[in-house]
């Protein structure tokens, strides 16, 4: 079945019912559109991302399950916290987004591209800018030495990536996020080993969508 195309100058809210999205790809919703603020917005309080490639249209995705953290659940084990005390490394927040969004879309050992385009780098600095989207920062004197970033609305925060330039910064990232920013939930899109590993959940795309629903935004 071909999934919808959008075209820029549709409203924010032009997306199908999330309930329409493949299974195969799973949760694959929508092609086209935009990356504007006010669809961004739309999309992730509906349970909607963006994910594609340079040469693709803009892909947009529900996927059914979906991966969440709640804080109280955050596993630290004890080499995390060894290696978080004795690391050197000093947290800041929102210091250097952009910085952080280009090194996150680095090619990685294992890959040589990336799905964060330049197209994506400019809308979440943009998010940024407007106070929808927060980076924390791991830094060893004037070094950035790991981080994440992704999209702050009200007591949710939708991960988008992160990265690290020595051993556990990203962790450590994720442990400032959790336990000094005052989230209720922690959208993690997809399942993955490591996620599962910290203490995520997965969750069906109905209950997910009830959680968004459930005054988190207030």
């Amino acid at each position: 079945m071909p999934i919808p195309l959008l075209l820029p100058d549709d409203p924010p809210d032009a997306f199908p019912d999330i309930e329409d999205a493949l299974v195969e790809p799973n949760g694959l919703l929508a092609a086209g559109g935009d990356l504007s603020i006010d669809r961004l917005l739309y999309a992730y309080t509906h349970g909607i991302f963006p994910w594609y490639s340079d040469g693709e249209p803009i892909l947009w995705w529900s996927p059914d399950p979906r991966c969440v953290l709640w804080p109280d659940n955050l596993k630290i084990s004890r080499s995390l916290k060894k290696s978080a005390r004795n690391s050197g490394i000093e947290i800041r927040v929102n210091t250097s987004f952009e910085t952080v969004v280009n090194k996150c879309a680095a090619p990685r050992a294992a890959s040589t591209g990336t799905w964060i385009t330049d197209e994506m780098k400019y809308a979440y600095c943009a998010m940024n800018k407007a106070g929808y989207s927060h980076s924390v920062e791991c830094w060893k004197g004037d070094r950035l030495v790991g981080g994440l970033y992704g999209v702050s609305i009200g007591k949710v925060f939708f991960g988008e990536s992160m990265f690290s330039a020595v051993r556990d910064a990203s962790k450590i990232s994720l442990v400032h996020l959790v336990n000094e920013m005052d989230y209720e939930l922690i959208d993690c899109q997809l399942p993955s080993e490591h996620l599962i590993s910290l203490g995520a959940n997965i969750v069906g795309r109905r209950d997910f969508i009830e959680l968004l629903r459930g005054g988190l935004f207030n």
